[in-house]
């Protein structure tokens, strides 16, 4: 072989509601307020997004004795803020802008609402993710959530009959929750979750899209960020349903070329933080590449969802 002659477009994939939303916010702050912009940690989890709001005046910061001038505005990122980030905020008179996915802050009204309940608190995600630290730091006492992350911790934790709550981090594989709550469910029966799941739309859509290629392909790839969680998901989600070559790329710039001789039927998705433009051009690299290449868009769901900016 010498290369793809065969492209599918994994739909949807890129950018979901609350990534556009959290842009937006940012972007709109630098139109009305100007340069710099105050943003608490990467306000969605891709280089190319954050180098671009860089640009344009934003200022990343992980700690709000960081901001100099108070007068300037903050924008807290998509994936949430404890409650005490938001005191600090309110003590130092800051104008605050909430990017916090909304998708996230239903998560944030959930663990709140069983901790008001009296209930054990369990969180399913990864403890050092902002998303989760936000989440638990809802909790008047986040110490007492009970931070896991894989079928193994579940597995190890004793039974329990007193009331239970768990949450989920929204961008996690979906397989892999439904098997953790199930065990939860076995060791206790008064286990609680949202009548809806955790796992936001656009990271079910894209994994289920990613399912649907594997089938067809022999190698996939996915644009997004290594510290993008929903991006390394779509990864792992391919390599679950039998492919044994995938990359996670930032961009066109970083594509395996050598490797890519071997293939014949290539894959391409894109994480929900990702730009869409991203895969243009990385299909366009490709194109020059190699001749006759045929594009098929593979969709198993349309998304209309916007969440005001």
């Amino acid at each position: 072989m010498n290369g793809p002659t065969d492209i599918y477009l994994a739909a949807p994939r890129g950018f979901c509601a609350g990534v556009k939303r959290a842009v937006d916010i940012v972007e709109n702050a630098l139109r009305d307020y100007g340069a710099p912009v105050f943003v608490r940690h990467e306000i969605v989890h891709n280089r190319h997004v954050v180098e671009n709001l860089r640009r344009k005046g934003a200022v990343f910061i992980e700690n709000l004795e960081e901001i100099k001038d108070k007068t300037r505005p903050l924008v807290f990122s998509a994936h949430g803020a404890a409650r005490e980030v938001y005191e600090q905020a309110a003590a130092l008179g800051l104008k605050v802008l909430d990017a916090t996915c909304p998708l996230v802050a239903r998560v944030h009204r959930q663990i709140r609402k069983f901790e008001e309940e009296g209930r054990r608190i369990i969180v399913i995600g990864k403890k050092e993710h902002p998303e989760i630290i936000g989440t638990t730091g809802q909790l008047n006492h986040p110490d007492r959530a009970l931070v896991i992350g894989s079928r193994t911790e579940a597995e190890n934790l004793p039974p329990f009959d007193g009331k239970t709550g768990v949450v989920t981090q929204t961008t996690l594989e979906t397989g892999a929750v439904n098997d953790v709550i199930a065990i939860l469910k076995n060791k206790m029966p008064q286990l609680e979750t949202q009548t809806v799941s955790d796992i936001c739309y656009a990271t079910t859509h894209r994994q289920s899209a990613v399912r649907e290629i594997a089938g067809r392909c022999d190698a996939v790839v996915i644009i997004g960020s290594q510290n993008s969680s929903n991006s390394r998901h779509l990864k792992e989600t391919a390599l679950k349903n039998g492919v044994k070559n995938v990359w996670l790329i930032d961009d066109a710039s970083e594509l395996p070329f050598a490797e890519l001789e071997n293939v014949q039927k290539l894959g391409i998705s894109a994480g929900a933080s990702a730009p869409e433009h991203l895969v243009q051009e990385l299909v366009s690299a490709l194109q020059k590449h190699y001749a006759n290449l045929k594009i098929h868009d593979i969709i198993v769901a349309e998304e209309h969802i916007e969440f005001k900016s």
